[in-house]
């Protein structure tokens, strides 16, 4: 049976529902795709960048803390979260969320 994402260290209810929109149900869902890739997800599914959303993930999959980033890793993690923000245009995945919704009201498409 698969883990739920609050199995995960620092993730709760809210990290579930919003994996959960992005098509993302379990723990071991979330370690597979990895940290960034997940996160990327998150983006992709209308969720609004946060850079301390990003390292809390980050740690958690690691078994750490969320406030155990510090210093030069903090720095490093600040640059992996730019780069995966870096283009991503937050309107685009609005649009998308409420064609969505549409096509979903329309009953051409099945939200979950």
């Amino acid at each position: 049976m698969p883990s739920p994402i609050s199995s995960i260290p620092n993730l709760g209810p809210a990290s579930e529902a919003a994996f959960a929109k992005a098509g993302i149900h379990s723990a071991e869902e979330v370690r597979e795709l990895g940290a960034d890739e997940a996160y990327r997800k998150l983006l992709d599914s209308g969720s609004r960048p946060h850079f301390i959303g990003y390292y809390v993930l980050v740690m958690g999959l690691q078994g750490r803390p969320w406030n155990d980033c510090k210093g030069e890793e903090k720095k490093a993690l600040r640059k992996r979260f730019d780069a995966l923000c870096a283009g991503f245009n937050r309107s685009d995945a609005k649009q998308r969320a409420d064609l969505e919704q549409m096509l979903s009201y329309l009953g051409v498409i099945e939200r979950p």
